[in-house]
This record gives structure tokens, sequence and C-alpha cells, in this order.
């Protein structure tokens, strides 16, 4: 970690503080819908389900995909051999997987004939534009993960999504080139990188460090008030919820997310960011996967995956085991 850390940090000190070990880059040519398409292959294969059987395809993409002016959820579907399926992009940062759950739940209550859908978190991240060491909160890894919804199925009930959004940030961390405000040009330049996010803020908010403070502080009232609000429209006591996977980011972050929530870190997806760092929008997907594989809830127990993301939004799913 700490050899692959200086191609992207002068700090190397502030990766070891972080207590990530590790993080996965993916070989060059690989994009994003080549992770989405093998992800859900094998969440199909696992299910004993084809292309075929899928009703409805949607991708949850954190970073830029392959191409410009092309929907990488259509690609996502052509991949997957899902020719009859409709295929629908979410594109809100981190939180776009956890906000996902919702968007299926949508065409279930309007599509009564879908039956299957397949939800893909991904990220891909574009190192011309993204350091994956400095331009996050956490270490940055290519990866995919995803999950087979079926109507009605008796395991793993969905029980209710809630999103806060607040545009008031939404200018705090872009990419100041590329759009059509500033589009790119056909210069020798390198093209600019988004910059540090707590540099970003502090620029935001003038460096005023009273002010910096209380955005912090608002952003964890915010992820409280998600999961209760996703409670109360689900039926289900906050207390109740003993397991909550959040972004896989530092691990005193996550154990200060626990504290705040009381619960143990062990009952977080803390295990799994140290070792694989931050997935952007398949985080929850993943950690939920991989710990529900190990056995790690009980039958009937509520889980929450929550996320927050530029934007901002903070986002929260309740499944019910």
């Amino acid at each position: 970690m700490a050899e692959s850390a200086a191609d992207y940090l002068r700090d190397l000190g502030k990766v070891r503080d972080w207590g990530i070990k590790g993080f996965h880059r993916s070989p060059d040519g690989v994009g994003a819908t080549d992770l989405a398409v093998q992800a859900g292959r094998g969440a199909l294969d696992k299910a004993g389900l084809t292309g075929a059987d899928v009703d409805l395809v949607v991708l949850a993409l954190t970073d830029v995909p392959e191409y410009l002016y092309w929907d990488a959820s259509a690609a996502t579907q052509a991949g997957l051999g899902a020719s009859h399926a409709e295929a629908f992009l979410v594109n809100q940062a981190c939180s776009g997987g956890v906000a996902a759950f919702d968007v299926v739940a949508g065409k279930f209550a309007t599509h009564q004939e879908y039956r299957v859908a397949l939800l893909i978190g991904v990220n891909r991240t574009c190192e011309q534009y993204w350091n994956r060491m400095d331009s996050g909160t956490s270490v940055m890894s290519d990866g995919a993960a995803a999950a087979v919804l079926v109507r009605g199925h008796a395991e793993c009930t969905w029980l209710g999504t809630s999103v806060l959004s607040d545009g008031r940030f939404a200018n705090a961390i872009r990419l100041a080139g590329g759009g059509t405000a500033a589009p790119f040009t056909g210069g020798s330049g390198a093209p600019e990188q988004v910059g540090n996010p707590i540099a970003l803020m502090d620029e935001f908010y003038g460096h005023n460090l009273g002010e910096l403070v209380r955005f912090l502080r608002f952003t964890q009232d915010r992820n409280h008030e998600v999961l209760q609000q996703t409670c109360k429209r689900a039926g289900v006591p906050v207390e109740s919820v003993r397991h909550i996977l959040h972004i896989n980011g530092q691990l005193k972050v996550l154990q200060d997310y626990a504290d705040s929530f009381g619960i143990p870190l062990e009952n977080t997806n803390a295990a799994i960011a140290v070792e694989h760092g931050h997935f952007g929008s398949a985080d929850q997907i993943m950690a939920f996967g991989l710990m529900h594989a190990e056995g790690r809830f009980s039958r009937g127990e509520p889980v929450a995956l929550t996320s927050t993301g530029n934007g901002m939004h903070w986002a929260c799913t309740l499944l019910r085991i």
C-alpha cells in the first residue's frame, strides 16, 4: 500500500492514519461497464437467472463512464444480454447505490409486469480527473457489486428508502472544466483534477473554520435524520437497527459513525473498508453481500445501508433479513 501511495500522495502518513490497508485498481482498458457486466453476470448466475429473465437494469455510477454523450446503463444492459429489460442510470455520486433501491421500488409499483430487477453499483476511477487518494476522503477502488431484486421474494425484504438532498453544496466539489460552462479544449496540457474535498469545503466557506465545523456536525445530523425518516416510513424502531453499513471510509470516521449510533464497530462495514477501499456507489451492496454470506445478520433483523454523496445527498435503505 505504501509503495502505491507514493504515486498519489506526498504525505504518505495520511493513508496510514486512515487505516486503509489495500485498494483495487483495474487494468488499463477495463471500463466501468466491463466491471458492471461482470458483477451483474455473477449475481444472475448465483440466482440461477440469465439476462433474458431481467425486466429492469439499474446502474448506479460514481465516476464518469468510458465515453461522454453515452448511456452506460444501456451499454451494461446490452453486455448482460438483457435485451428486453428497461435500463436506468443513477448518478448521485456515492449515494447512488443506496438511493437506487427506491428506483426499483418505484418501477415495481408502476410496472406490475416487472418481476426481476438487477441493481448494480460501480466505480471506475478516472485518474485523469480524480486522484484516488487525495480527491476524496478515502482511497478509491475500482469495482462493482450487484443485487438481484425479485418481486415478492421472502428474504432480504426491502422496507424503505429515503434521500435527503441539499443543493446549497452543489458547487463545493466539482471538476471546473469539461462541462458546457467551460468545455475542454484541444490544448496539450493535462486536464485539471478534482481537488481535496476538505480543502474545497474550506474554500467554499471562505476559510472560516467555525462554518466548516458546523457543516461537519450538520452532515452527521443528516445521517441520523435520514435513518430516522426511513425507519418511520417502514414502521421500524430506530433502536432495533443494530447493523449500519456506510461508505467504505477511514477507520476513525467509521468508528465515530458507529459511536454516534451507539453500535459496535464490528456491526459496520469497517473490516471490509480497511481491506479493500472505497468503491463509490458499490460499497453498501458489496458489504451487505459479504457480511450476509458470512452469517453476520440474524433472521428478521433490519439492516440499514447509508451513504453520503456530493451534491449533497444523504441516503438510507432499510432491508429485513
